[in-house]
């Protein structure tokens, strides 16, 4: 039997695999410490707990509307023109089975065969993938820690092509913790007045989990807004990652495009989850900001404990709750026994000498790099780093 030649277009997320590594080894009794997952180790907030009961008291228990139930949709409204002053209306808004629906639905709608998909490096490891599925063409632009990471104008500019359909990045970045300021958004613009048929697809899911200050979408300049396609959800900054939510803001013919395909996929998203989402989004975000002050300890103790390795150059990020260090000071280095090649090697290295997961950074485009996530508590941090130390310092 032959399966469909679809699968052979894309790559497992490396994500996950480093994350289903990592449970083996700790099923077999090691004590395996995880830097890899991106997600919030904190419990979703009471209140919007107490939502979800009473959700499934009230008997919200029924099929939904493919887009979301409309006081959802109001919700998401209200919380943009909050916080980031943007008008929508709910028929704007589509609620997925998570942001990565989102995501897929954007890109499914918008890319035909052949067509390019302009990612700056590094990405989300989802990104490429699914324009492989979609058929389009991935075209990296590579970014250096020294740049912090950002596409300038002028490499956007050069990377334009007559078949360029899409412009995809993410701020605050994951991997990187890169965050976009308004003039550089402003910079970035101006190269897309001269392109009136890209697309913007702004992935801003880490969009509270930010240290530097306010956060700025790209659909701010109003000439733009019309293409550009925001992605959000609630896992990251309302610790609701098993929730699955996650939502599109776009004009009303890509809204309705998505809606149609989410139609034949998934339909719409969970019943109860939605209505714990109206509450979350239109509640005191105080437990949200809580939960970023303590990433931002995290992130400096993080920070402190990097600096003590040497080899190991590291941009302090400046949103989400990873640090994407460059560590191939190690590359061709040896404990005797292993030899460290490249990005996954040293991910691999890590998790079977110091036992605490990592994701290789050529999975998210920048084969220099390795993700360690700082959502982890503390001690569990400090223990991590000090094995990591421990393992570098044998290779030679």
């Amino acid at each position: 039997m032959q399966l469909s030649s679809i699968l052979t277009r894309f790559n497992e997320p490396e994500t996950l695999k480093m994350a289903k590594l990592g449970r083996e080894l700790r099923a077999k009794g090691v004590d395996v410490i995880d830097l890899s997952l991106g997600e919030p180790d904190f419990d979703t907030p009471q209140h919007i707990k107490d939502a979800a009961k009473k959700a499934i008291d009230d008997n919200w228990s029924h099929y939904t509307p493919v887009p979301g139930f409309l006081d959802l949709r109001e919700a998401i409204c209200q919380k943009f023109k909050r916080d980031n002053n943007l008008d929508y209306k709910p028929e704007n808004i589509v609620a997925s089975t998570g942001a990565k629906q989102s995501l897929a639905n954007a890109i499914l709608a918008i890319v035909d065969e052949g067509e390019e998909v302009i990612i700056p490096t590094p990405y989300w490891v989802t990104y490429s993938e699914l324009v492989k599925i979609a058929k389009g063409k991935v075209v990296e632009v590579h970014t250096t820690l020294e740049s912090g990471f950002k596409i300038t104008a002028a490499q956007l500019e050069k990377t334009i092509t007559d078949k360029t359909k899409a412009f995809l990045f993410s701020s605050p970045c994951n991997p990187s913790g890169a965050v976009y300021t308004k003039n550089e958004l402003a910079e970035l613009a101006e190269v897309f007045r001269k392109y009136p048929d890209i697309f913007i697809i702004s992935d801003e899911i880490y969009e509270y989990i930010n240290f530097i200050g306010k956060h700025e979408s790209i659909a701010q300049f109003s000439d733009l807004k019309d293409r550009v396609i925001i992605i959000n959800g609630l896992s990251k900054g309302f610790a609701m990652t098993g929730w699955r939510l996650g939502y599109i803001a776009a004009n009303a013919d890509v809204a309705k495009a998505c809606e149609k395909l989410q139609g034949q996929f998934t339909s719409g998203t969970n019943s109860i989850t939605q209505k714990a989402g109206v509450v979350a989004l239109t509640s005191d975000l105080k437990p949200s900001f809580e939960m970023v002050a303590e990433f931002t300890r995290r992130r400096k103790r993080t920070m402190e404990l990097v600096k003590e390795i040497p080899g190991i150059k590291c941009f302090e990020p400046q949103g989400a709750f990873y640090i994407f260090p460059d560590v191939s000071y190690y590359y061709g280095k040896s404990d005797g026994t292993t030899v460290i090649n490249n990005s996954a090697d040293f991910s691999m290295y890590l998790l079977n000498t110091a036992h605490v997961s990592s994701v290789m950074g050529d999975a998210f485009g920048d084969g220099k790099c390795v993700r360690f996530s700082f959502a982890n508590s503390m001690q569990n941090i400090e223990k991590a780093w000090a094995r990591i130390k421990d393992a570098l310092a044998k290779l030679k």
